[in-house]
C-alpha cells in the first residue's frame, strides 16, 4: 500500500524506484477508502481531471459514522500555507501518547475508525502533522494522541483541550503538500542537563533521521523528538524548503525532470530529501561536522560576487582576502577539520590593509563587512577608543569583543562571525615604547587588544580588519600569524583598475544622458597615471564643475542660464579638471618646469650623448627582469645644465611618478627633518610600479662644507642606504643624482652606489657657443655672431676645445646672454665685453 494510506503500524514510508503514471484502472468513484496513489514518492497525474485545477475533485471517503463524513467536494485554503485542505475540520480531545514508540514516532495518534493510517492534516488550520493508527488499543473515537513536543510546539494541554483536525488532500492532487528538497534540524539533549563524551557524526545521524521520518510530514520551526544511540534527543526544524513538482505533474513529464527548490514551510520527506544535522547552540551534545555537506549559516552568501561590491581596480586584492581569510568557508566543515584549519572564522583572524591615502582601504573594509553573513561590524574611527579616565582604554577594547564572547560561551563553534574594523590603526596600536607620555596607556591598550586576539581565551568567532597608511609605525607582535596575519598592500590603481573606477563614477552620468559621447573612458584612465581612487572621485566632480559653470547666469554668481537643461559633461571638461586635479603620488609638474624652464640646448654632440644614455637607462629600468633599481650620476662643474639634462631624461621617461629631491626646498630643515623628507619620497615611490627621483646637488644635500671637511652624516647614510635599497616586488626605480663635487662623493663612498656615471661638460668650443647665439635668437644676423666669435677668437680663445680657454657653463651663458639682450644699441659688444671679463 501507498505510504499515504497504510494499515501498518510503522511510520509510512514511500518506496523507492522509478517513477510510473497512476494505473488509469484505478476507480475514481466514491468509496471507503482513499485511492492509492502509484508506489513512488513523486507522481505524474493523469492528463484529467488535474491536469485542471479549476476541475479538480476530492475524493469522499466513507467512515463508520456516516453523520459527520470528513471529506466532500469543496477546497479549504488555509490562509498558513499554500495547499488546500480537503475536507471540513472536526474536532478531537487532546490525550497524550498512548506508549513512548508511538510518541517517538511524531505522529499523532488516532483510532483506526477517525482517519486513515498516514493521513496528512492539519491541526488547528496552522500546523500540518501526519496522524498514525492507535497499535495499543487504548484511544476512543475522537481522540487524538500528542507527544510533549506536538503539546509544546502547538501550544496544546491534556487539560479539557480540544483540537480541529482537517485532512490535507492526497498526492498527485496539485493541492497535495509538497515534498521536502531539504531540511534543516537542529539537535540537542531531550533533557539540557544531560551530557555525555561521545560525538555524533551528523552525516550519521541524518541517515537514521531520513529512515525514521521517511513519509510524514513536517513543518518549519517544528519541534520532535527521537532517539539515537540510546539517547533520547530534542529536534527543532530550522528550515525546510520544497520540490515544485506541480508543473511537471500536470504536464505529465517523466521522472527526475527540472523541478527547482522552492522556499516552504512544510513538506513531506522522501527518501531524497537532503537532511542537515546542526548543534543546538544551548545544547552539550558533541556533533562531528558532515564531510560533505558545506555549513548551512555559510558566511559568505552562494551567489556572492566581487563585482557587485562597486568597488573597481581591486580585483586581485580581492581575490587574495577571499583566499586567505574566506575561501575554506564554502567547503565542508568535516572537510576543513582534516587540514586543522580553524573555521569557524575561515584561516585568519586578522586582515591588514595598508596603503597609500585614498585607494579604498575603508572602503573595502565597509564592503567586507557588508558581502559576510556575519553581524553588524563594530568599526572604530582612530582613537576614540581613547579615554581620558584611567583604566577606561583597556575597557573600551573588552566592550568591543565582550558580544563574541558571550555568544561563543554559549554556542561555541556554531556561533556567529563577529567583525572589528579599526579605521587608522596606527593612532591606536603604536609600537610599544615608542611614545613618552607618561602614562603608558597606548602600551596597556596594545597589550589588551593582544591577549583579546591571540591569549589564553581565545576567540574563534571573531575577524579583526585594520587600516593603516604607516604600517611601519604598528606594533610588530599584532603583525604577526595569528593575530592580523594577512598584510595586503592596497596599492594606486593601474590603467585597468583606473577604468573600472572611472566607470563606477560616471554610472549615473550614462544612464541620465549627461555625458558627451566625445568622452573616453579609456583615454581618461591613460591620462590619469597614479591617481588613487579619491582623486579620481575628486577629478569627475571638478568635470562637473565646469560643466555646471557653463550653465551659470552670465553677470550673476548664483543665476542659472535658462539652457540648464541642456547640461552635458564633456572631454574638454575633463581635460580642464585634469590640469586641476594632480596626483599625490605623480609628478612634480611645477617643480620639474622650473628646473628646466630653458629647454635642452643641443649645443654639442656630447649632450645628445648624455640624453641617448639616459633612454638606454630609463629603458633598463623599464623592461628589464634582472635590475629594478638603476641609479647614474651626473657630474661636471657648476652652471654645466646637470639639473636640466637629469630632469629631461626624468621628463622623457614618463614615469607615473616623479619627484626632484633639492636642497632648494629644504631650507631651514634640522638634520632630521631632512632625513624624513627624503626617505618620504622614496618610500612613496615604492608605491608606485615605475618611479624616477632626481637627487640635486648632493653636495648641498648633505651639507658639505671644504673648510674642515664638515657633513651631516645622518643624511649621507640616509642617501647610502637608500640609493642601494631595492624597490619591493614589481616596483622600479630609476635614481639620477648631480653633483658639482665628484672627488668629494668618491671619498665619501657615493661612487660604489651608483650604476654608470655621465659627465656634463661645460662649452669649449666656440663653434657651440655660436649655435647657441643662434637658438637664444640674441644677434639677428650671422654677421653679428661672427663679430662675437671673431673677437674671442682673437683675444686668444681657440675653437678647439683641447686648447680652448674657454670654458663656461650653459647656465652661466644663458644668463649672461639675457643680461646683453638688455643693452638697447650694441648687443655684440655687451655680450663680448661680459664674457671678456669673466674668462680672462
Amino acid at each position: 500500500m501507498s505510504f499515504f494510506n497504510r494499515g501498518a503500524n510503522t511510520p509510512p514510508h514511500p518506496p523507492s524506484g522509478t517513477y510510473k503514471r497512476i494505473d488509469q484502472s484505478l476507480p475514481t468513484t466514491s468509496r471507503s477508502g482513499m485511492r492509492q496513489p502509484p508506489q513512488s514518492t513523486q507522481y505524474n497525474a493523469p492528463s484529467a481531471p488535474y491536469n485542471d485545477p479549476a476541475n479538480a475533485f476530492y475524493e469522499k471517503r466513507q467512515f463508520s459514522d456516516s453523520s459527520n463524513a470528513l471529506f466532500d467536494n469543496k477546497q479549504h485554503h488555509v490562509p498558513s500555507f499554500s495547499g488546500a485542505s480537503a475536507s471540513g475540520s472536526r474536532r478531537f480531545e487532546v490525550v497524550g501518547s498512548p506508549n513512548n514508540q508511538l510518541a517517538l514516532t511524531n505522529c499523532m495518534i488516532v483510532h483506526p475508525t477517525d482517519f486513515p493510517d498516514g493521513q496528512h492534516v492539519l491541526i488547528n488550520k496552522s500546523f500540518p502533522i501526519t496522524l498514525k493508527h492507535d497499535n495499543a488499543n487504548k484511544l476512543q473515537p475522537r481522540m487524538i494522541g500528542t507527544s510533549a513536543a506536538q503539546r509544546q510546539w502547538m501550544g496544546l494541554s491534556m487539560t479539557g483541550d480540544s483540537v480541529a483536525v482537517e485532512a490535507l488532500p492526497s498526492p498527485p492532487h496539485p493541492n497535495a503538500p509538497p515534498f521536502l528538497q531539504s531540511i534543516d534540524v537542529e539537535v540537542g539533549f531531550a533533557r539540557s542537563a544531560s551530557e555525555i563524551a561521545e560525538v555524533f557524526s551528523a552525516d550519521d545521524m541524518a541517515k537514521i533521521f531520513l529512515k525514521a521520518y521517511n513519509g510524514i510530514v513536517m513543518a518549519a520551526n517544528g519541534i520532535i523528538f527521537f532517539e539515537y544511540h540510546g539517547q533520547f534527543l530534542k529536534a527543532n526544524v530550522k528550515a525546510v524548503s520544497t520540490l515544485d513538482l506541480a508543473d511537471e505533474q500536470r504536464r505529465g513529464a517523466p521522472s527526475g525532470g527540472s523541478g527547482g527548490q522552492q522556499p516552504g514551510n512544510f513538506g513531506i520527506i522522501m527518501d531524497r530529501t537532503d537532511v542537515t544535522i546542526l548543534k543546538a547552540p544551548d545544547s552539550k551534545i558533541k556533533i562531528k561536522s558532515s564531510a560533505t555537506k558545506a555549513p548551512p549559516n555559510a558566511i559568505l552568501a552562494p551567489n556572492f560576487k566581487f563585482e557587485d561590491m562597486g568597488i573597481g581596480g581591486l580585483d586581485s586584492e580581492f581575490a587574495e582576502i577571499f583566499r586567505r581569510a574566506f575561501a575554506s568557508r564554502v567547503f565542508p566543515p568535516g572537510l576543513v577539520e582534516k587540514l586543522g584549519i580553524e573555521h569557524v572564522k575561515g584561516t585568519v583572524s586578522g586582515i591588514l590593509l595598508h596603503g597609500p591615502p585614498g585607494t579604498g582601504k575603508t572602503l573595502i573594509a565597509r564592503q567586507i563587512g557588508k558581502m559576510l553573513n556575519a553581524r553588524e561590524p563594530k568599526i572604530v574611527n582612530g582613537p576614540e577608543v581613547l579615554s581620558k579616565y584611567v583604566g577606561a582604554s583597556e575597557e573600551n577594547i573588552r566592550k568591543l569583543f565582550a558580544d563574541a564572547e558571550k555568544e561563543y560561551k554559549e554556542k561555541g563553534e556554531d556561533s556567529g562571525l563577529h567583525i572589528i574594523i579599526f579605521d587608522e590603526l596606527d593612532a591606536i596600536f603604536k609600537q610599544r615604547g615608542s611614545t613618552n607620555n607618561g602614562t603608558g596607556v597606548g602600551d596597556s591598550v596594545v597589550n589588551q587588544l593582544l591577549s583579546k586576539m591571540d591569549g589564553v581565551d581565545k576567540l574563534n568567532n571573531i575577524l579583526i580588519i585594520g587600516m593603516t597608511n604607516r604600517k611601519d609605525m604598528i606594533d610588530e607582535a599584532l603583525l604577526r600569524p595569528g593575530r592580523l596575519e594577512v598584510h595586503m598592500e592596497i596599492s594606486l590603481p593601474d590603467e585597468n583598475g583606473r577604468y573600472q573606477i572611472l566607470g563606477i563614477h560616471t554610472n549615473k552620468m550614462r544612464m541620465n544622458a549627461v555625458m558627451e559621447s566625445d568622452v573616453d573612458l579609456h583615454e581618461l584612465a591613460a591620462s590619469t597615471k597614479n591617481f588613487s581612487g579619491a582623486e579620481i572621485s575628486g577629478l569627475i566632480k571638478s568635470a562637473s564643475s565646469f560643466a555646471l559653470n557653463r550653465h551659470v547666469k552670465v553677470g550673476t554668481v548664483a543665476g542659472i542660464s535658462d539652457d540648464v537643461a541642456n547640461l552635458r559633461v564633456n572631454r574638454r571638461d575633463f581635460l580642464n579638471a585634469l590640469d586641476e586635479v594632480h596626483p599625490a603620488f605623480g609628478v612634480s609638474e611645477e617643480e620639474l618646469a622650473q628646473a628646466i624652464q630653458n629647454g635642452i640646448i643641443h649645443f654639442d654632440s656630447v649632450v645628445d650623448e648624455i640624453l641617448r644614455s639616459g633612454e638606454l637607462l630609463v629603458e633598463q629600468v623599464r623592461s628589464s627582469t634582472r635590475t629594478h633599481l638603476v641609479s647614474v650620476l651626473l657630474h661636471g662643474p657648476p652652471g654645466a645644465g646637470k639639473t636640466a639634462l637629469g630632469v629631461s631624461i626624468a621628463q622623457a621617461s614618463e614615469f607615473p611618478f616623479i619627484k626632484l629631491i633639492s636642497p632648494d626646498n629644504m631650507v631651514g630643515y634640522s638634520e632630521s627633518q631632512k632625513v624624513a623628507a627624503i626617505t618620504k619620497v622614496f618610500a612613496d615611490s615604492y608605491k608606485s610600479p615605475l618611479s624616477v627621483i632626481v637627487v640635486d646637488n648632493m653636495e648641498r644635500l648633505i651639507d658639505w662644507t671644504p673648510m674642515g671637511a664638515r657633513f651631516s652624516n645622518a643624511v649621507l647614510q640616509t642617501l647610502l642606504v637608500l640609493f642601494g635599497r631595492i624597490p619591493p616586488k614589481s616596483r622600479r626605480l630609476l635614481i639620477i643624482a648631480t653633483s658639482s663635487q665628484r672627488p668629494i662623493l668618491s671619498d665619501l663612498g657615493f661612487t660604489e652606489t651608483f650604476d654608470s656615471e655621465l659627465r656634463v661638460p661645460p662649452i669649449t668650443k666656440l663653434n657651440s657657443l655660436e649655435y647657441i647665439l643662434r637658438e637664444v635668437e640674441l644677434l639677428s644676423t650671422s654677421q653679428e655672431r661672427q663679430q662675437v666669435i671673431r673677437s674671442l677668437h682673437e683675444a686668444g680663445f681657440e675653437s678647439d676645445a683641447l686648447s680652448s680657454k674657454f670654458q663656461i657653463g650653459i647656465k652661466k651663458l644663458l644668463s649672461i646672454i639675457e643680461m646683453a639682450r638688455q643693452e638697447p644699441d650694441d648687443v655684440a659688444q655687451r655680450l663680448i665685453g661680459a664674457l671678456m671679463g669673466l674668462l680672462l
